[in-house]
């Protein structure tokens, strides 16, 4: 938790930028398992703890711009929670933390509501991904769950995206401390995997290094011989020499801040020729992005450079044909990139996702729908203060492939004949996090090994 002083500061912007009516900020309620006393781990809503810094389930916060008051509200502990679980600080210590003077109960959070909606006074609030957030909304509010998300504030979703985008020097210290631990869980995926393990053995090490230094993951881990499945899950295969190795894994700390990268290497020693000649142009298109990184560019034109840097080397390699403007202009490219280049991160790891990608990502602007283009999650001109992935990948999906030479798309682009013999190859992507500067970029966190030598080099610890 920051001082006081931050999250003071955060809430009188926000106050400045919304001007009118009240601000309702619902923060996260254990999530049951399988039923109510056996919770899922808790994790706080970001913009909750953006604004209150309280890691504590239960809680809401009300904010009247009108008569300028802020009040925290949840249900203290009883003496019956004690005995399970110990001294706990109470709401109003919490809430002095934050900067916060007023508390209160649940029930008065309610009557607070439910006494401004009667007065017709606007009542500001997110859009809710809980069903139980949903239904307080629908009590409190006469807010229909299936239009929660419509009747949202967009006047409060901007003032948040505008103030999370921009990280503050306190911000990307914890976030770089989140992406040293999430480079140190690559490394020990790096040192770990050996030919006869399964996935799972691998992603419970990678885990255990976020575990052990007080953090969590900021998502579920990707630890896969099947590189080509873009959210890959499953963790029971064997590794076979021969294969290839990605493992998409980020730390979350404390603080609830995050990293996210992505690493691939062979499951031997070494990769094949093959393998390294196309995990070599992933890393060109990579490092041609990166290179492109300051501020005023917009970051869908960077995409769109490392798509053509990518059909460029496929082309060389004979897996494309034809002009390679106009392969990217058309979507052919994503037979093998039908992904984005990056998405924004800090608190959350796709970051303010739930707030609507038109704005964090497009600043409003309409996304496209073209396959690939249309899973870009950041497409708008680049500010100091931004952090975000680069991640381009180059990936052989052999239901996409089956699917459009049955379709004979883009028969002027693709040469399937080869492309055909590729199926089991899978995929591979370097993944990073950057921040903008006044005058360019920088890498967060500490650098993996990326070239093919220094992989290879890397993975004789393994062995």
């Amino acid at each position: 938790m920051f001082q006081k002083t931050t999250y003071q500061q955060r809430r009188n912007r926000l106050k400045s930028q919304v001007r009118s009516g009240i601000i309702l900020l619902l923060g996260n309620d254990e999530s049951p398992m399988n039923y109510p006393d056996n919770t899922y781990h808790f994790r706080q809503d970001s913009s909750f703890i953006y604004f209150f810094g309280i890691d504590f389930p239960g809680l809401i916060g009300i904010i009247d711009i009108d008569n300028g008051t802020e009040t925290i509200y949840g249900n203290d502990y009883t003496i019956d929670d004690i005995v399970w679980m110990g001294s706990q600080p109470t709401i109003r210590e919490r809430a002095m933390l934050s900067g916060v003077e007023n508390t209160g109960t649940i029930a008065q959070a309610e009557a607070s509501i439910k006494k401004a909606q009667a007065q017709n006074r606007t009542i500001h609030f997110l859009p809710p991904y809980h069903g139980e957030h949903k239904l307080l909304l629908l009590d409190w509010c006469a807010v229909n769950p299936k239009e929660a998300h419509q009747k949202a504030s967009l006047v409060l979703i901007k003032a948040i995206v505008e103030q999370r985008n921009k990280k503050t020097a306190e911000e990307l210290a914890e976030i770089d401390k989140a992406t040293i631990l999430t480079a140190d869980m690559h490394l020990m995926g790096m040192r770990t995997a050996r030919p006869g393990m399964t996935e799972a053995e691998v992603m419970a090490a990678v885990n255990q290094v976020a575990l052990s230094a007080g953090g969590n993951l900021s998502f579920p881990i990707i630890a896969t011989i099947n590189g080509q499945t873009l959210h890959n899950h499953y963790y029971g295969n064997k590794l076979n020499e021969g294969r290839m190795f990605l493992l998409d894994a980020g730390a979350e700390i404390a603080s609830y801040y995050a990293g996210d990268l992505s690493s691939t290497f062979p499951v031997g020693p070494k990769f094949t020729p093959v393998q390294r000649e196309i995990y070599t142009l992933s890393l060109l298109a990579h490092e041609h992005a990166v290179s492109r990184l300051k501020p005023g560019v917009n970051f869908k034109d960077i995409h769109l450079s490392a798509c053509k840097v990518i059909a460029e080397g496929m082309k060389e390699l004979g897996f494309m044909k034809g002009n390679s403007d106009d392969a990217v202009q058309q979507g052919a490219h994503a037979m093998f990139f039908p992904c984005g280049l990056g998405h924004m991160m800090g608190l959350d790891i796709h970051d303010m996702e739930g707030l609507g990608e038109v704005y964090v990502g497009y600043d409003g602007q309409p996304k496209s729908t073209l396959f690939g283009l249309k899973s870009l999650r950041l497409a708008r001109i680049l500010e100091p203060g931004f952090v975000f992935t680069i991640e381009p990948g180059i990936y052989f999906i052999p239901e996409l492939i089956d699917k459009w030479r049955g379709e004979k798309k883009f028969t002027e682009f693709l040469n399937y004949d080869k492309i055909e013999t590729y199926k089991d190859f899978g995929g591979c992507r370097n993944e990073e996090n950057y921040l903008i500067t006044e005058t360019g970029a920088k890498l967060l966190g500490k650098p993996l090994p990326k070239t093919a030598d220094a992989v290879e080099m890397e993975r004789q610890q393994a062995f």
